[in-house]
């Protein structure tokens, strides 16, 4: 039994931010039914990095684990018949369509929760379901830029500092899982399905609580610094230092400590709040040049001995390899039918009764389709009659 067996979702988003929601409910226990057309998901087609496996690619894999897939024609009105049928018994609906293409397809919040009241639609957009930009571009990048965040980081006269993930993809995605847990937690105690709207801007700009309430309470302008510092509202040193062989991360030290670490006098004198700032371009660049000395093992190791926050600057190869990683099981290992062997991260919270699970991998196209609509009620000719008319694909 896991926490959410028995609730059914019918997922029908696409990309990251959707699949990525839809997946983590599957992974505590949800029937995740992937609702897609007959040529397959958009993600099925775009393969990040180039790398595509042998039947999925590697994106779609690591967004579609315990899912079904029911790969049917919703432009179709056989096929928009069968999805409402779905959505009777249905406890979460997820799309992240672009505006107006819900109620253009019949399925809006409107339209099924009249069919389920007690249905929960997760509703998904760019910038919001209505206003000004409702119907531009929702791209990762594209709103990391909008967001303000690039500019928290870097140097002054340099470009903007992108994330080095899909991060706002990822943000939206949680906020998502979020608002679906706490609406089927709502619909324990009263009974009633909602409507729940996540937007992608929201979401970015509000995991940036506090930098955004330092600028509009705090009053504090988002300054970059000379220096390569790694946050325009930390003090110095905060950043990334190279070293002999390589680069460490340095945060925060308290200067009197680090000034004798590092021989440099100067720093004894100085006080961690106000000179943090006021001199943290100088700060920054006796750290940077005193660093060079030494390899990162070295100084690490120097200043873990002395307690000062410092760390490795790791690539993928590093981090897959890492002690923590392998003793947390950060990593999942499964079989695929098409793919073989898949290593990826899991489901990173940990439940003492009721642990998350992997029951499958992503399916192929339509690969359920025949045992969903047999669950749902129709006969085999009836089957046979939908996939002969390319109302409904089923994976051979």
């Amino acid at each position: 039994m896991n926490i959410l067996s028995g609730i059914r979702v019918l997922d029908c988003s696409i990309a990251m931010a959707g699949p990525f929601a839809a997946q983590r409910l599957g992974d505590l226990g949800a029937d995740v039914i992937k609702v897609e057309p007959i040529t397959g998901e958009w993600q099925r087609h775009a393969a990040a990095g180039g790398a595509t496996g042998n039947q999925i690619n590697v994106s779609f894999l690591s967004l579609n684990r315990n899912k079904r897939s029911l790969a049917v024609d919703l432009k179709a009105p056989e096929g928009k018949a069968l999805l409402v049928e779905m959505v009777k018994t249905a406890d979460v609906f997820l799309q992240n369509y672009r505006p107006g293409v819900a109620e253009r397809l019949g399925v809006d919040y409107a339209t099924l929760s009249a069919i389920n009241p007690r249905l929960i639609y997760i509703s998904m957009s760019g910038y919001g379901e209505d206003g000004p930009y409702r119907l531009y571009p929702g791209q990762d990048l594209l709103l990391q830029g909008m967001s303000g965040a690039m500019l928290s980081t870097g140097a002054e006269g340099q470009p903007p500092s992108p994330a080095g993930q899909y991060l706002v993809d990822a943000v939206t995605a949680y906020s998502a899982f979020e608002g679906a847990l706490a609406a089927l937690f709502h619909r324990e105690r009263t009974g009633e399905g909602q409507l729940v709207q996540i937007n992608m801007l929201d979401a970015i700009a509000t995991i940036q609580m506090q930098e955004l309430s330092v600028f509009t309470v705090g009053g504090k302008p988002q300054a970059r610094s000379t220096e390569a510092h790694a946050h325009s509202y930390i003090r110095a040193p905060y950043g990334v230092f190279e070293t002999k062989d390589g680069y460490i991360t340095l945060a925060m030290a308290p200067l009197a400590k680090l000034g004798e670490l590092l021989d440099e006098p100067a720093f004894a004198g100085m006080d961690d709040q106000t000179h943090g700032w006021t001199e943290r371009d100088a700060i920054f660049a006796a750290v940077k040049a005193r660093l060079l000395t030494a390899t990162s093992a070295e100084w690490l190791e120097r200043f873990r001995t002395a307690d000062i926050w410092a760390g490795p600057v790791y690539g993928y190869a590093d981090l897959v390899d890492d002690p923590q990683i392998r003793h947390n099981g950060t990593f999942v290992e499964y079989d695929h039918p098409t793919e073989g062997r898949v290593k990826t991260p899991g489901f990173p919270i940990r439940f003492s009764k009721t642990p998350s699970r992997i029951d499958r991998g992503a399916p192929l196209v339509g690969e359920h389709s025949r045992e969903v609509l047999t669950e749902l009620g129709l006969d085999r000719d009836a089957i046979d009659r939908l996939v002969e008319s390319g109302v409904v694909r089923q994976h051979a």
